[in-house]
């Protein structure tokens, strides 16, 4: 069995074993990217039909909400604040800074697949800004210089 096809059986399995729930396609969907990291394009036809909703139903549904990824991610996710707290302590200069230093742009992964950059909208470190998180550590008065140093 290659990769694909048994990954393709793990999303069949997952969809099967919530079909019956009320409201099965967020949970459905939550588990895939639970167990694989994201939700595969192949997920789309199998949950579909599973379901017995159409293709466009399903990518509806995983394109509307932001937190389903289409994409693995990288071995770390690195969360930007883009809070007006942030932002009035030099967040967009940051931002401009990271996307260079890492040559990613948001929802973006690194070529070597080492981060992910994403956005937040408050890490709650509203005194100490302008923040960034990685994975679950939280950073505070980030400098471009100190972006360097915690990605490095």
């Amino acid at each position: 069995m290659t990769a694909d096809s048994q990954r393709d059986a793990d999303i069949r399995r997952l969809a099967e074993a919530r079909a019956t729930e009320p409201g099965a396609l967020l949970p459905i969907l939550h588990a895939i990217q639970d167990e694989l990291g994201f939700v595969p394009e192949s997920a789309v036809g199998i949950v579909a039909e599973v379901l017995n909703l159409s293709r466009a139903e399903i990518h509806g549904v995983v394109t509307f909400y932001h937190f389903f990824r289409t994409q693995p991610t990288g071995k770390h996710t690195l969360y930007l604040c883009r809070a007006e707290a942030c932002q009035s302590m030099g967040a967009r200069a940051l931002e401009a800074h990271a996307r260079k230093r890492l040559g990613v742009d948001f929802h973006g992964t690194t070529a070597d697949g080492r981060f992910t950059l994403e956005p937040v909208y408050c890490l709650g470190n509203c005194a100490c800004s302008p923040a960034v998180m990685v994975d679950e550590t939280v950073y505070g008065r980030v400098t471009p210089e100190r972006f360097d140093e915690i990605v490095s």
